[in-house]
């Protein structure tokens, strides 16, 4: 249970630096008596109480969830890649290869580009940063005005709102590795 998990972390917290309830009640502005009862296990916090308890633990939110998170569950199979569809991508196709339950601050594309075929007619434009790597085939990546030849093993970094698309002159498929940052959730 979530309840019993955030008074356990308060507990071990207030242990580890010495503080009454009435003290991590002041530093993290919230009541002593939700204080007391999340530490008892029968508090009910709201978001924005957790949110405080979090700031004050020097924790993400997500990390009081993270214990009921499977092991097993953070790797994810070739036979598990999810197919994304993008419609601006007509020659594209996309799989997530993002393990894991919980959102990431990264995510892990592949990217394979028919033969003969570029990923879209205009430009892509992301707020993310991204990384691309060439696992396989040749690729032309295109910059509004200037354009790099890119081979297996090669890897660009596409800095945000940097204007840009790919293209496979070859008659063999392309594959690229793409790591996305994400905006913090």
């Amino acid at each position: 249970m979530i309840e019993n998990r955030i008074g356990r972390r308060i507990h071990h917290y207030r242990k580890e630096n010495s503080l009454t309830i009435r003290e991590f009640a002041e530093l993290s502005g919230i009541s002593t008596a939700l204080v007391s009862q999340l530490e008892r296990g029968i508090g009910n916090p709201s978001l924005s109480v957790l949110k405080l308890i979090c700031k004050t633990l020097g924790i993400p939110l997500s990390a009081l969830f993270i214990e009921e998170i499977d092991n097993a569950s953070l790797i994810r199979r070739r036979a598990e890649h999810e197919r994304i569809h993008n419609p601006n991508e007509k020659n594209a196709v996309y799989f997530n290869l993002t393990p894991g339950p919980l959102k990431s601050n990264v995510e892990l594309l592949m990217m394979v580009l028919g033969p003969n075929r570029e990923t879209n007619h205009g430009f892509s434009q992301h707020f993310e940063e991204e990384i691309a790597f060439l696992l396989e085939g040749e690729a032309d990546l295109v910059f509004e005005e200037e354009e790099f030849r890119l081979e297996p093993g090669d890897a660009v970094r596409i800095l945000p709102s940097r204007k840009h698309k790919l293209r496979n002159r070859s008659g063999k498929l392309v594959r690229v590795l793409f790591i996305k940052s994400r905006s913090n959730y």
